[in-house]
């Protein structure tokens, strides 16, 4: 799916098909879901922050949420969920370096 292992990865809410994937905040559940993986671990509170790791944004009026490698290394399991996520609900996935012009997210 990536062509480097350090390639972040952008879920966009678009199905292949080209429809917008609903609910409309996916993206911020999908988020909410990953919360607890993050750098240290989960602490008191983090749930109520994203983890670094993965993180709603919005590309090109879209919505899309960022996972960064670090959380494959971290939890495989957390990744394959993320992953299989997109598979399952037949969204597309693209390199994020390759998509996002500013890369600081």
């Amino acid at each position: 799916m990536t062509s480097q292992a350090s390639t972040k990865l952008l879920i966009l809410g678009l199905t292949q098909a080209g429809k917008t994937f609903r609910p409309s905040d996916w993206a911020e559940r999908l988020a909410g879901v990953m919360s607890q993986f993050r750098p240290g671990g989960p602490r008191p509170g983090s749930h109520l922050a994203y983890s670094p790791w993965c993180v709603p944004n919005s590309f090109q009026g879209l919505k899309c949420v960022v996972v960064d490698p670090a959380l494959r290394d971290f939890e495989p399991m957390a990744w394959d969920f993320c992953i299989n996520f997109a598979r399952d609900n037949d969204l597309q996935v693209r390199e994020a370096d390759a998509a996002l012009e500013t890369p600081a997210i």
